[in-house]
């Protein structure tokens, strides 16, 4: 009996790769055809708003910069002179227990005067020094101590500035903040009434640090306050510290 051989069909590789290009095709094209009927989804819809806040407080400290200052002929004399008077005025501001009691400038300088007028020539006539101080005191003291201290041999008051307790100022910083934040939120919230719109999230803050206005500073004659039969009427103000908040606001 003859058996015949059946030859299986052989399929090629180039077949199969033809067929793995072919469905690589048919795949994207089905991803394409997907991607164009999906819908991009909508930007997110954002208000940004900012907010001011304002807190006032009482200033309670005086911070106070005087000095002494001496006109002579000779420098070394001139300097001695500064050394005197100056060592009586620190003695008194420290019988007064002042705070931050510190020297801030120790000058000495040459004085010239012109021979005659349009003539360029300059001649020595003399030497000025001085020596400032600068120290912290309640407000209910700095008046008498101006006196005391021009009576000591203090002959200039360069200036006073009036503050508050860092306490108070920390205090008054976050009070600020809290006000600006609430301001930003109400005005937000008016817009977006308006307009018939509902608020969604936050998505961003951003604030600036609170900002501390100095009161106007206090300066005086310290010839005057020599002659003074009263002490020196002194009267502080106020400090402001101003903040900011921003707000992005999805709506």
């Amino acid at each position: 009996m003859i058996k015949k051989s059946i030859n299986k069909p052989i399929v090629s590789y180039e077949f199969y790769e033809r067929l793995g290009l072919f469905l690589f095709i048919s795949s994207f094209l089905s991803l394409i055809s997907v991607s164009s009927v999906v819908a991009e989804p909508e930007p997110a819809r954002t208000l940004i708003v900012t907010g001011n806040g304002m807190e006032s407080i009482a200033t309670t400290i005086a911070e106070v910069e005087l000095g002494v200052e001496v006109k002579g002929k000779n420098a070394a004399e001139v300097q001695q002179e500064i050394a005197k008077k100056t060592s009586v005025v620190v003695n008194v501001l420290r019988s007064k227990d002042v705070e931050h009691l510190q020297t801030t400038g120790v000058r000495l300088y040459p004085n010239y005067e012109q021979v005659e007028q349009n003539s360029g020539q300059m001649i020595l006539t003399g030497y000025t020094g001085s020596n400032t101080v600068s120290f912290r005191v309640s407000i209910e003291q700095v008046g008498v101590l101006l006196d005391d201290t021009v009576e000591a041999g203090a002959s200039r008051v360069d200036g006073v500035n009036f503050t508050a307790t860092p306490e108070a100022i920390f205090n008054a910083k976050k009070e600020a903040l809290r006000k600006a934040t609430i301001n930003a939120q109400d005005r937000a919230d008016v817009v977006l009434d308006t307009l018939n719109l509902t608020s969604k999230e936050i998505v961003k803050i951003e604030m600036d640090d609170a900002r501390l206005e100095q009161p106007q500073p206090f300066a005086r004659d310290a010839m005057y306050a020599s002659e003074a039969k009263v002490s020196t009427p002194v009267v502080a103000g106020e400090q402001t510290v101003e903040a900011s908040v921003t707000m992005q606001i999805t709506y």
